[in-house]
This record gives C-alpha cells, structure tokens and sequence, in this order.
C-alpha cells in the first residue's frame, strides 16, 4: 500500500503565495494515469492560484476560507464546503479574499503537470487580457503576475 501524508508533503511555494501540496502526481509517492490531487494553502489577503488555463479538467474543492473564483466570464465568492468544477480549456482563477489562509484541495484529469506552475516559477504566466489570453471577468482581483525574487 502506498500513502501519501499531508503532514510530510513540504510542497512547493508560488510567486502567487500559495503553498502546493501533491498528493496524487507530481513528487508524491502517489501516481495515477487518470486523475492528479492537491492540496493548496492560500496566503490571506490576495493569495492566488492566477489566471490560467489546462487541458484537463479539474474540481477545486474548498476546505477552509473564503474567496473570489472567477471561470471564463463568471466571478463569484466560494466558501468551505464549496467545488467548483473548471472544463477542460477555460480560463479559472482562485484569489484569497479572506484575513486568514484559505485551503483547497484540487483534483484534475488526466494526470500530468500543468504549465502554469512552471510558468508563474519562471516569471512567464500570460498576463490576463494580452495576446489570446482573455481579460478577467469584471471587479476581478488582479491577476498575480509577479516575478519570482
């Protein structure tokens, strides 16, 4: 049997301050062909998974917290006990609108790493409404473009 524990995942930290934990895929002792799992810790006040889209199809699930999900041209506040389902293609933020951290775990299918990461790492995430990627739906929190220092 193989398990993955939280506890022990040190994950990964984004310019967009958030923590990423892989559960299922990516360094955790867990792979799978059809599905990726993470657990994703929001800084308050603004911390973010930023505006981009994937070819898989994913599920975040709000564990803890409060905060603006925007997909496409929608924008709507989520709150613990919350999914939201992105299709495949659409462009989807995540923003921490809350004074304390906010969890999320997150599911996507197929399995396999998503651009975005590697991108925000390196400083290189298309910023909203410039080239094909779309703007933010309006009174969306700005899209976390920052460099990494």
């Amino acid at each position: 049997m193989i398990i993955a524990d939280l506890s022990q995942i040190t994950g990964r930290t984004y310019p967009a301050r958030r923590r990423t934990q892989n559960i299922v895929g990516g360094v955790s002792p867990i792979q799978a062909t059809n599905f990726a799992m993470g657990n994703v810790t929001l800084e308050p006040n603004g911390g973010q998974v930023p505006w981009h889209n994937q070819e898989q199809e994913e599920v975040y699930f709000i564990v803890e917290g409060e905060g603006e999900m925007c997909l496409g041209e929608e924008r709507i506040a989520v709150k613990s006990g919350q999914a939201a389902y992105i299709p495949s293609g659409v462009f989807h933020q995540l923003t921490n609108t809350g004074s304390t951290p906010m969890r999320m775990i997150y599911v996507y299918g197929p399995a396999g790493d998503v651009a975005h990461w590697k991108q925000e790492l390196e400083g290189t995430l298309p910023p909203a409404g410039v080239g094909s990627t779309p703007p933010l739906p309006a009174g969306a929190q700005p899209q976390c473009t920052k460099k990494p220092e």
